[in-house]
């Protein structure tokens, strides 16, 4: 029984979203799009552009990797 009351509050919550978009105006699906753009560019644009992957550059084996990374965990003071 408890199931079936977590889908259903999950589908009231999905429904109240789905209504909500289909009544928005033009004006709120600009800015919907606007926040879209906007999160797209902090999680990718941004994310390639500042955040190098230097494991995959300095190591080349994912066994090497993980033993770096357990030694700077353990090892704070190197």
């Amino acid at each position: 029984m408890q199931i079936n009351s977590i889908k259903t509050f999950i589908l009231r919550v999905l429904h109240l979203y789905v209504d909500g978009f289909k009544d928005l105006s033009n004006w709120g699906r600009k800015v919907w799009i606007i926040i879209l753009i906007k999160l797209f560019v902090i999680f990718v644009i941004i994310r390639l552009l500042l955040m190098p992957d230097v494991l995959k550059k300095d190591f080349k084996t994912d066994e090497q990797r993980s033993k770096h990374i357990l030694e700077i965990l353990t090892n704070p003071n190197r």
